[in-house]
């Protein structure tokens, strides 16, 4: 039996889970609501403050989706419990990040918009489906919401903006991503 898929998830004070028809899963929390359809080969019950996953068969079809639906049932649960959080950091002078209102301003060192030859000053993203930004210095970024891949997405997408290069460090990174730094050219010999 999968190890992980056999673990039952410990429902938290103030959360409430609804399994609907079809194995429609709702969670709702302090945080917000999170709806996700599993699939319907497994059977997902809900005995007091516990939420299990069985399955029908020990097919290999049957215990990989096991312990994936399971993991994505806690993750339904924390993020609306507690919610997730990615944080960046933008390395490079004159690298920098701006928040007004709810957008939020990338300053990553393009004098011209690629491709085109058209000057652009910054990238905008705009917060919205649950995901908010957290800009605590000009080189910090926090992604937050209750979506764990929504969060992974968006800070994707923001790295993905000038992805840290190797020879300098310069870019967009994760806060706890180590960067392999490679030498420059040598010198000619004298």
């Amino acid at each position: 039996m999968s190890r992980i898929g056999r673990m039952p998830i410990t429902i938290p004070a103030g959360t409430t889970v609804t399994v609907g028809e079809g194995n429609l899963v709702t969670v709702k929390g302090k945080l917000g609501t999170l709806t996700e359809k599993m699939s319907d080969r497994m059977t997902i019950k809900v005995e007091g403050t516990e939420l299990t996953v069985s399955r029908p068969t020990d097919e290999k079809e049957d215990r990989s989706l096991h312990g994936l639906t399971r993991a994505l049932l806690f993750n339904m649960v924390e993020g609306v419990t507690n919610g997730f959080s990615k944080k960046l950091e933008i390395v490079g002078v004159g690298y920098k990040v701006v928040k007004q209102g709810k957008e939020l301003q990338l300053y990553l060192g393009h004098s011209l918009m690629p491709g085109t030859g058209k000057p652009q000053e910054k990238f905008i993203l705009s917060e919205g489906n649950g995901i908010t930004f957290d800009v605590p210095d000009a080189n910090t970024i926090i992604v937050k919401g209750i979506d764990k891949q929504l969060v992974g997405q968006t800070a994707a997408v923001i790295r993905g903006k000038r992805p840290p290069e190797p020879y300098h460090g310069k870019g967009v990174k994760y806060a706890d991503e180590h960067i392999r730094r490679k030498a420059g050219k040598a010198g000619k010999g004298k």
